[in-house]
């Protein structure tokens, strides 16, 4: 690659830059802020700053990351789609699926490489419980019990979290969508889901007009029962996912990229790598997205399997609307 881009610049904007200058050191990496705004100096892995995606298109830019809010990322991604300029677009995919499906549209007419960013996908032990679960170890999974919990005010120390994207239901923010990794990593796991009920709260506490928890109960196509919680309340981070089946249950810890197999007779501790540096799954999911727009076998996330999660979203939101304190 000679000439990447990145749209936005906010923290995984930042993470982005940063790990194209390790791919690529010799790349020229441009900059474009959300709103096509111009800046008044260079962010960090930054060569040059324009303000449309004209300008990117012009200067053949090879690739783009789409990191801006999620109600923009429709309209920018058709722009680089119809540029025919391979596009690997921050998740959610968008935040309506009438959006999703004009995506699909686009993809289809122009045929230009696009993957979704669930980096979660690619934690070292991820691809563990991928395995376990197609090789059928546990049998038949009964239930899935998946959990995330994560204080807002912490993501990010340095500013007023009530003026983040996560916060603000006009850029795409509440636990649903900002948490969708969860319902992502699901669906890859155990296939479609059928959702059955959901509350989703806006406590109070946070002063935020989003949702910051929310419970679903979702089956799938094999009779799992899921349970799913997302929230922004937990003073302690949390994120685990635990499978029971027929043969024994499967625990993941997500935090410290840790596996243990529960059966009758042991616990086994499947895979561990707590020191795993989890910027691996960005540079991973950038490797991988080279190898689609190369025509190569990979594992990226497809445009149709991420709108699968926010049609799912969407049912939540449609059927169980959020209900404040």
């Amino acid at each position: 690659m000679k000439k990447v881009a990145v749209v936005g610049f906010g923290n995984i904007a930042t993470r982005h830059r940063r790990n194209l200058r390790f791919l690529f050191p010799n790349a020229r990496i441009f900059g474009m802020s959300a709103s096509g705004r111009s800046i008044p100096e260079l962010p960090s892995d930054c060569d040059e700053v324009v303000t449309s995606i004209e300008e990117l298109a012009k200067n053949n830019v090879e690739m783009a990351i789409i990191a801006s809010p999620a109600p923009f990322h429709s309209r920018q991604a058709i722009q680089f789609i119809r540029a025919k300029i391979p596009v690997l677009i921050e998740k959610p995919v968008t935040t309506s699926v009438d959006d999703g499906e004009q995506l699909l549209q686009e993809v289809k007419r122009y045929k230009t490489p696009v993957a979704v960013g669930y980096c979660l996908r690619y934690l070292s032990s991820a691809s563990e419980v991928k395995q376990r679960i197609e090789k059928e170890e546990l049998g038949k999974i009964y239930n899935a019990f998946i959990e995330i919990g994560q204080y807002l005010p912490d993501w990010r120390p340095n500013k007023d979290y009530r003026g983040c994207v996560s916060a603000r239901k006009e850029l795409g923010g509440g636990a649903l969508f900002e948490l969708s990794h969860e319902i992502d990593y699901c669906q890859w796991l155990l296939g479609p889901l059928t959702l059955k009920f959901a509350e989703q709260r806006s406590v109070g506490d946070l002063g935020i007009d989003v949702e910051d928890c929310v419970d679903i109960i979702a089956t799938s196509k094999q009779s799992t029962l899921v349970t799913i919680h997302l929230d922004f309340l937990q003073r302690k981070a949390y994120r685990r996912c635990r499978l029971i089946g027929e043969k024994g249950v499967l625990e993941w810890d997500l935090i410290n990229n840790e596996l243990i197999k529960v059966t009758p007779e042991t616990r086994e501790v499947l895979y561990s790598s707590r020191n795993w540096d989890k910027n691996q799954m960005y540079i991973n999911m950038l490797l991988d997205f080279v190898s689609l727009i190369n025509g190569q076998a990979c594992n990226a996330v497809s445009l149709k399997e991420s709108l699968q999660t926010v049609r799912f979203i969407e049912a939540v939101k449609a059927n169980y609307p959020l209900e404040s304190n």
